[in-house]
């Protein structure tokens, strides 16, 4: 079976991690995000990989090679001049899925989540594609996705916060909502509804419509862990959780001085940290320096030069400020 990583977005709220790159290859603990998709399925048998590209194509290409390093081999598609969607992302790799069921897998995820179970789910559910759903217990601002007896029933708004009063009447606890993980399963039928040569998302040009003419999604409803970098806070929170052995990550050719105080920080490459300088929950990007005496914290730093030569920032980015020679976002 083949799998698709879905790996051509912008990476806006990223910003401007993603200045130089897309959000799937943006280092993570010292490797490509997208490289921890590729292993994940490795391990479960998939080896021939698809992987769609737009924005900024040559950092993922470069992150990812021919696959090899990571158990798999790779196939590119290229969608130019516009990006296409998820939906169109398949479309756009018609000619290399359509033989047999495949796997898609958004480039943007870390998780440990059984695919095989969810394969034998979609075997067994007689629709033509399964979508990996997950409890949604912190009620993190995913969409609830509603489900009847194994199938999707539908989609609603945003999950929400406990209010006082649900969190105090312990009796009659609302259900955790599911929320969509990213991973689907789907047969070639897929392709059926998928609209030919234009933008489209898989849940609201091909789903949503294929269950209003009486089709079904199959729902499997998965444990273990799942982690969605989207934002910078998001990168920085899920990075400290998954560091055991120190609460710092240093990236290759690092240089700090002695007296330099960091804490729950995380550092990319060549970045230089001198003495009596002050780090907190701060995450440094490629080749930044920090001078003597400089103190952050909640912060994410990329140096100013690039940001200079950037032709605008996304209206979703979190907005920062130059000082000397870095990019400081704040984060708080």
């Amino acid at each position: 079976m083949k799998a698709m990583i879905l790996a051509a977005g912008f990476g806006t709220r990223l910003f401007p991690l993603t200045i130089d790159r897309t959000k799937p290859a943006i280092p993570f603990l010292g490797k490509p995000l997208v490289g921890y998709v590729a292993e994940y399925l490795a391990r479960y048998g998939f080896k021939e990989i698809i992987v769609n590209l737009h924005h900024q194509p040559d950092s993922v290409i470069d992150a990812l090679g021919d696959g090899s390093r990571f158990g798999v081999k790779i196939e590119y598609t290229i969608e130019q001049p516009n990006i296409l969607g998820t939906a169109g992302a398949l479309d756009n790799a018609r000619h290399l899925l359509e033989d047999d069921t495949f796997l898609i897998v958004n480039g943007k995820i870390i998780t440990d989540i059984d695919i095989a179970a969810a394969v034998e789910t979609h075997k067994r559910s007689g629709a033509f594609a399964t979508m990996v759903l997950k409890e949604n217990h912190k009620r993190e601002r995913f969409t609830v996705v509603d489900t009847v007896d194994g199938y999707i029933a539908g989609f609603s708004g945003m999950a929400m916060p406990q209010t006082e009063e649900e969190i105090r009447d312990a009796e009659h606890q609302p259900a955790t909502p599911l929320m969509f993980t990213g991973i689907h399963v789907a047969d070639p039928r897929i392709f059926d509804f998928i609209p030919r040569g234009v933008f489209s998302d898989t849940v609201t040009d091909v789903y949503k419509p294929a269950m209003a003419r009486g089709e079904k999604i199959a729902a499997h409803v998965a444990d273990g862990n799942w982690f969605e970098l989207s934002t910078i806070p998001r990168y920085l929170d899920i990075s400290l959780a998954m560091m055991t052995e120190s609460d710092v990550f240093a990236g290759a050719n690092c240089h700090i001085s002695p007296g330099a105080s960091i804490r729950d920080s995380v550092l990319w490459d060549d970045v230089s940290v001198a003495d009596d300088a002050h780090l907190y929950r701060t995450i440094i990007a490629d080749g930044v320096s920090i001078g003597p005496g400089e103190h952050f914290e909640n912060a994410a730093i990329v140096r100013a030069d690039m940001v200079r030569t950037c032709e605008e920032i996304p209206e979703k980015a979190i907005k920062g400020y130059v000082l000397g020679e870095n990019y400081i976002v704040p984060l708080n």
